[in-house]
């Protein structure tokens, strides 16, 4: 029998439980707390996707693993219509549930076991490090292809616009990642989340062929609706990429039973169709932000990297801890940079997904 104790020394302690106190203290505020801590949507699931999810209501049957050709195709399209990334076929697309299931998953359902390395980046979303725990294997946190020396990857995370810091990349950074797995045989795992949210500079996919020289062989893109159509408590996402491997994952999960439900992916089609909720989301986003950037500027605070995502990795030029209990102070809740690796100890990641009204009153209790 496994214990309790065993299986928790198997990964870190849950990051939010750390600042527990710190959202107490923040919640004594007056006007309660603004919490900028999680990058949870909280504007409205855009009408086009309820509006699917209501007229596929009647699924008494079965879901398909891979997911419908439909959706698939919606994808294929998407990518097509949104970054001009042409050559992706329907048979390199398969639905997920959510994109941490996904990531938090793939490194056992490939077979990554403890004689195997995965590369994370050093400054990074947790879960790419729980991949490689899960599985047991050993994990090299850098951000430079150099620190692998003659060490061979089996999986290589890669994440752009990054959770929690915003660094935005060209075609040639990514360019040269895609030739560094091809020349060690890793598989590039390029995770593309806040790919319609990049506020400077432009957004680049490994999927695009200028990047990878016509073939997604070795390289896989993970891609989720829950930030661009706000439909986190869907668990809507999607990975793209080599045939081969989606082929064994698909065929891994059929065993688990890992099937997005039949409405919601009649609503992730309907929402990959339409742009306008999503063009109308990052004028949201895009007002939040330089609202919270100039507050935050104003007290005192430098902003660094963010130029994509919906966070803006702020230091005051101390322990991260420090700057976590001066805002709870002030009733505003942010994540420490420590959450997402040693590199953060001086750094907070301040989310800009809270309604308007919230925005506005952090800006003003900076501005006190």
């Amino acid at each position: 029998m496994v214990s309790a104790g065993a299986v928790s020394a198997r990964f870190p302690d849950f990051p939010w439980d750390t600042i527990a106190a710190d959202k107490a203290r923040a919640a004594q505020h007056p006007d309660g707390i603004v919490d900028l801590s999680i990058g949870t949507p909280v504007d409205p699931t855009p009408e086009v996707a309820r509006r699917a999810l209501i007229e596929a209501a009647d699924a008494p049957g079965y879901p398909t693993v891979l997911g419908p050709e439909s959706l698939r195709r919606s994808v294929v399209d998407w990518l097509d219509r949104r970054f001009g990334i042409t050559g992706v076929e329907t048979d390199q697309v398969l639905a997920t549930i959510g994109s941490k299931e996904l990531i938090a998953n793939l490194c056992v359902q490939l077979g990554v076991g403890p004689d195997d390395l995965v590369g994370v980046p050093e400054t990074a979303y947790p879960t790419y490090a729980v991949s490689a725990a899960y599985a047991g294997a050993r994990t090299l946190v850098t951000d430079s292809r150099v620190a692998f020396g003659p060490q061979r990857p089996k999986v290589v995370f890669i994440n752009f616009p990054a959770n929690p810091h915003g660094r935005v990349v060209g075609a040639d950074h990514l360019r040269a990642w895609v030739e560094f797995a091809r020349e060690t045989g890793a598989l590039l795992v390029s995770d593309e989340c806040y790919l319609e949210f990049v506020w400077e500079g432009e957004p680049v996919s490994v999927l695009d062929p200028a990047v990878n020289g016509g073939s997604l062989e070795g390289i896989l893109a993970v891609h989720s609706l829950s930030k661009r159509s706000n439909l986190a408590g869907y668990r809507d996402a999607f990975v793209v990429g080599d045939r081969a491997v989606v082929a064994e994952l698909l065929a891994v999960r059929k065993h688990l039973g890992f099937m997005m439900p039949t409405p919601v992916a009649a609503a992730m089609e309907a929402a990959l169709a339409d742009d306008a909720h999503v063009d109308e989301q990052r004028e949201r986003y895009a007002r939040r932000r330089a609202i919270l950037r100039s507050a935050l500027e104003h007290a005192g605070f430098r902003i660094d990297h963010s130029e994509g995502s919906l966070y803006l990795w702020a230091t005051r030029d101390e322990p991260c801890r420090q700057t976590v209990a001066w805002l709870a102070e002030r009733g505003i809740l942010v994540a420490p940079g420590d959450f997402y690796g040693a590199s953060g100890s001086h750094h907070v990641r301040v989310a800009f997904t809270a309604t308007d009204e919230r925005v506005a009153a952090a800006a003003a209790r900076l501005a006190d």
